[in-house]
């Protein structure tokens, strides 16, 4: 069967459109650090906001105004969270990760290898897809806080390309 009931088909778009519109609204007023590259905090944040729209909008047992408060809800927090991130060390740590050093100067930093779960493949990937033919072209290699690998090619080698506090090898 295709669908059970014309009314069904109807829910669906009278409290989707709706509660996406809401959606929308909400993430624009939260600002861009809600959509913006995600540590595992936002994406967190991200995959709950996803769910609870399918939710709203599949669910006959959720209301709209229920799933409006709940979308505003999971953004309020988010919000929250981001503000006391910038005002206090202590939330900012427990929520953010700190950029990792994995390879400088010729050396890959083991330690931080293995803490981070990275394998040297992974970052002579990181390398090449930057264009750099041997580790030779890279002064440093940084997991960043959003996972991704940032390279510092040989001949952009300015120290303050790398992550402040961390000692190097």
């Amino acid at each position: 069967m295709y669908y059970d009931s014309l009314q069904g088909l109807l829910r669906v778009v009278a409290v989707g459109v709706p509660a996406y519109v809401v959606l929308v609204l909400l993430l624009r007023v939260s600002g861009k650090r809600t959509l913006s590259k995600m540590n595992a905090f936002d994406l967190v944040v991200t995959i709950a906001l996803g769910s609870t729209l399918g939710s709203i909008i599949t669910s006959k047992g959720v209301a709209l105004a229920e799933g409006v408060l709940a979308l505003g809800l999971l953004v309020g927090l988010q919000f929250g969270i981001a503000w006391l991130s910038v005002r206090s060390g202590r939330v900012s740590h427990f929520v953010k990760s700190e950029p990792r050093l994995l390879y400088y100067r010729g050396a890959f930093i083991d330690d931080a290898l293995r803490r981070e779960r990275v394998l040297r493949g992974e970052v002579l990937a990181a390398m090449r897809e930057q264009g750099l033919a041997s580790p030779d072209q890279s002064v440093a290699v940084v997991l960043e806080t959003s996972g991704e690998f940032s390279v510092v090619r040989a001949s952009d080698s300015d120290e303050a390309a790398l992550p402040a506090g961390r000692p190097l090898p």
